[in-house]
């Protein structure tokens, strides 16, 4: 892969939004050719380059929430979106077909916008597979609303549940490979040689 523009935000923990204070979300510019029929398609093949996979195609969801097991990717395929990372005063990102952004175990990400024609597609490290942490019974509700959450262990986590939160997000295996890049890219230089 080309050198591909990027920019990078080291989150720390905000109340119940543990994020991650070792590895930075990682937003990538225009790093993915999504011309033709199927961007979605495209966007998969990308990832699978690099070693990522076992994900979906869809929406991101519009709750704050976060994944305690798994890093995981997120490539918009068509459409535009404003997400949030880092929980309700994080920064806010837009995003536009081509763009990706690497989210690290942790970090709490939402949907702020709903502006039709948006399509992402999420993906893993090999062995990682995500859980579904929010923020509260609030946003729990609007997750059990939903067909998109099926098969996604959800957990409510308030301060008690704080702790194991914090040591399972250490304990997520680093990735072999950048998302995007491969051997390459950001992936290496800020999370693996850090």
């Amino acid at each position: 892969m080309d050198a591909v523009a990027f920019e990078h935000h080291l989150l720390q923990e905000a109340g119940t939004s543990p994020n991650n204070g070792a590895l930075p979300l990682i937003v990538y510019r225009g790093a993915i050719e999504v011309g033709g029929d199927e961007p979605e398609a495209a966007v998969e093949r990308h990832f699978g380059t690099n070693g990522w996979g076992d994900g979906f195609r869809g929406d991101t969801f519009p709750f704050h929430h976060y994944h305690s097991i798994a890093h995981e990717v997120v490539g918009c395929a068509r459409g535009a979106a404003r997400l949030q990372f880092g929980g309700p005063e994080g920064p806010v990102v837009d995003m536009q077909a081509g763009d990706a952004v690497l989210i690290p175990s942790g970090v709490v990400h939402v949907r702020l916008d709903d502006k039709p024609g948006y399509v992402s597609v999420g993906a893993y490290p090999p062995g990682q597979q995500p859980d579904l942490c929010v923020l509260s019974d609030g946003d729990a509700l609007i997750s059990n609303a939903r067909d998109d959450t099926e098969g996604l262990e959800l957990k409510v986590v308030g301060e008690a549940e704080m702790p194991a939160i914090r040591a399972a997000i250490a304990a997520v295996p680093l990735p072999g490979s950048d998302p995007l890049a491969g051997a390459g890219g950001p992936v290496t230089t800020l999370w693996l040689e850090r």
